[in-house]
Order: structure tokens, then C-alpha cells, then sequence
């Protein structure tokens, strides 16, 4: 409730179609509270921890204040990447979020390494605790900050889809069972000379840890390149396939510079019964189509292929039956016919489009294939460029 409030309140088109400019805003949003909830929690448990003397308390002081360091990283990671392409980034800043999440990952894993570098070392020279039930009950009350600031930040990830504000909500909701463990610490430290401080401090140094090393293995898979969404995949088949004039599409290469900001090459088959004009103006027809409805950039590349000849029908049509019943992810396409002096088709050309780590070399998917057209002549040669897919 409180979190509807909020974006409505400083998101005036909030509840509309998700514009650029309004996934700019909601991020915005994101880091300015992150920011503002942990600068209060950091300023509460440092004094709590001045006044206790726990290690664990000023570790979970120093995680949030990492977190509104985040914040402002995210802030700017945001403002930056809804710039317009200029001549030194004439595809936008759109990856500027990936780096700004790449910096908040290692901020956080640096933070870890030195809280349990510390934690380990109060585990040899322990110090005694002097905690209070009030500050215990204060310290308890900050949990309830973290909770919300979990929802805030996974409601927001979920409407823009961003991993930046979707590491933020994970990054709390570890914080809370940080805190939690800290919160165990204090209370059974009043009643034992065991370093429990020092082992909570351990663990809430782990726990960072851990959420720093997953923040930074998914923007750094962002930045190398990974798969693209499967649903954008198929949305965007979908309305090249529905497209006049284009019968198949393959070898689609999607490059992802920002969320909803995506360049796509791919190859289309059309028709060489027609002329050239024609052929142009299909699949320029396509692009035009997939730009108005997708975030996509697409240039494609045709594929010519005869549907009136009855001798290509006829080959195509059995080889691409014996394909399919070999292995149905394996896609055939630019198909040739090779004739001899005598005018007697004797090999067939094609690209055959195969999965990455496919089961079997292609030599042994060249000769399974050749044995299974036998069947329709003997002695028929088969000429296959194999490539694997992007996508």
C-alpha cells in the first residue's frame, strides 16, 4: 500500500504504458529512498554500536552504509543511461545501469572481505558487551525497515525489470537476516563470555559476501553478453513471421545496450519469384513493423528461395522432413539445388542451423542425414554449413 502510494506520488504517470522516461523516474525513485532509509539506519546503529562496543552492530552499520552508497550509484546509473546517443555512444548510454550495478557488487564484496577480516580477528581478542534491553528493542525496530524496503525495491525491479533495483531488494532482504543474527548475538552475549559478536560478525560478513558475489555475476553476465529474454525471442519471431511476404527467420543476433533498447539482425526468408524492389520493400515493410511494436533496432537480410519450382519444392520439402525427423531444434535453410552436365540433381546445399553443445560432432550429423536420403537417391551428396545459434 505504502509502496503505491509512494510511486504514484512521485511518478506523476505511474499506472500508464511504461515509457522510458517513466522507467528513468521509477529508478530514480528506487535509489533516493534506498538512499534515504539506509542513511537513517546507518546513523541508529552507529550509535548503538558506540554505545555496545558489538563489531557485529558496526558491520551491519557499515553494510548500510554501503547500501546508500549503492543508492547513489544507482541514481546516477540510471539519470546517465536515459541520455540521448550522442557521436561517442551513438547507441545510448543505456549499459551504464550493468556499470553502475558492476560497481555497487564490488563495493559490497570489498565491504565483506574487510568485515570478516575484522570479525575474525575480535574472535582472538573478544571484548566485553555492554548492551541494554532498550537498545536491543531499538536495534530490532531497524529490521522493520529492511522488510519494507525489500518489498519497495522487488515491487519496482518487477515493473521496470531491472537487475540493479532487483540486487537492491535482495541485498535487503539479506540484510534482515543479518541484522536478525546480530539481534541473537546481543541478547545471548548478556548472559555468556562466548565471542557470539564476533560469530555474528562472521556470518553477516558471509551473507554480504554472498550478495555482492550474485550482484556481480549477473551484470557481469549483462556486460559479456548473455541469451536474450525467450519472451522477446519469441514476440519478436512472431511479428516477423506475421509480416507480408516473409516465410521463415533465422540467425537472429540480438545485442542488448539497456533495458528495452535492443539492435537485432536476423535473416528472412522471402520469395525470388518476385523482383528486387519487391524483395527491398518486405523487409523493409518487417522492420518498420517490429520498431513500432517491439524496443527492437532490426535490420534484416534476405534469403531468396524459389516457391514455384517444382523440382526445389521437392527436394526442399524431404529434406527438410528427414531434418526434422532426425532432431526437430535443428532449422535448414538457403537451400540449393547442385545438377550435373546431364541436368540430373546430384547433391544438396544448405545451412543447417544447430543448438550450442549439441550431442553430436557435425560429421556424424552429415553422415546420419546423407543415409537417411538414400532413400529417395542413392549417391546424393549433401553439402552442409553447419552454424550454431545466438539466441
Amino acid at each position: 500500500m505504502l509502496t503505491s502510494l509512494l510511486l504514484k506520488w512521485t511518478v506523476p504517470c505511474m499506472g500508464k504504458e511504461l515509457s522510458p522516461a517513466t522507467r528513468t523516474r521509477c529508478g530514480i525513485v528506487s535509489g533516493i529512498v534506498g538512499i534515504i532509509c539506509n542513511i537513517f539506519l546507518v546513523i541508529v546503529k552507529v550509535i548503538l554500536a558506540v554505545f555496545t562496543g558489538s563489531i557485529a552492530v558496526a558491520a551491519d552499520a557499515v553494510n548500510n552504509l554501503s547500501d546508500a552508497g549503492s543508492g547513489i550509484i544507482t541514481v546516477v546509473g540510471f539519470r546517465i543511461s536515459s541520455q540521448p546517443p550522442d557521436a561517442e555512444h551513438p547507441f545510448g548510454h543505456g549499459r551504464t545501469e550493468y556499470v553502475a550495478g558492476l560497481v555497487v557488487a564490488l563495493l559490497i564484496v570489498g565491504l565483506g572481505v574487510s568485515f570478516l577480516k575484522d570479525s575474525i580477528a575480535s574472535l582472538f581478542h573478544p571484548e566485553k558487551l555492554d548492551v541494554s534491553t532498550v537498545m536491543i528493542v531499538i536495534f530490532s525496530a531497524t529490521v522493520l525497515v529492511k522488510c519494507w524496503l525489500f518489498f519497495f525495491h522487488r515491487k519496482v525491479a518487477k515493473l521496470i525489470k531491472s537487475d540493479v533495483v532487483r540486487a537492491a531488494a535482495y541485498d535487503s532482504l539479506s540484510d534482515c537476516l543479518g541484522t536478525g543474527l546480530v539481534i541473537a548475538a546481543l541478547i545471548v552475549s548478556r548472559f555468556t563470555d562466548f565471542p557470539v559478536d564476533g560469530c555474528a560478525g562472521i556470518i553477516v560478513a558471509l551473507l554480504i559476501l554472498w550478495a555482492g558475489a550474485g550482484v556481480l555475476k549477473d551484470t557481469v553476465n549483462k556486460l559479456l553478453g548473455e541469451p536474450p529474454d525467450p519472451e522477446l525471442v519469441t514476440k519478436l519471431r512472431e511479428t516477423i513471421l506475421a509480416c507480408p511476404g516473409i516465410d521463415g527467420v533465422h540467425d537472429i543476433m540480438i545485442h542488448n545496450y539497456g533495458e528495452n533498447s535492443y539492435y537485432v539482425t536476423a535473416h528472412a526468408e522471402i520469395s525470388c519469384d518476385g523482383d528486387r524492389y519487391s524483395a527491398h520493400d518486405i523487409l523493409e515493410n518487417a522492420e518498420v513493423v517490429v520498431a513500432q511494436s517491439l524496443p527492437v533496432h532490426l535490420l534484416l537480410h534476405g534469403d531468396p528461395y524459389s516457391k514455384s519450382n517444382p523440382e526445389v519444392i521437392y527436394w526442399r520439402s524431404r529434406m527438410e522432413n528427414e531434418v526434422a525427423k532426425f532432431d526437430s531444434e535443428l532449422k535448414l535453410y538457403d537451400f540449393r539445388l547442385g545438377k550435373n552436365a546431364a541436368g540430373e540433381v546430384v547433391s544438396l546445399s544448405f545451412h543447417l542451423l544447430i543448438p550450442h553443445r549439441y550431442g553430436m560432432t557435425e560429421a556424424e550429423i552429415r553422415t546420419a542425414l546423407q543415409e537417411r536420403m538414400k532413400a529417395y537417391k542413392d549417391g546424393l551428396e549433401l553439402e552442409i554449413t553447419f552454424l550454431k545459434s545466438f539466441i
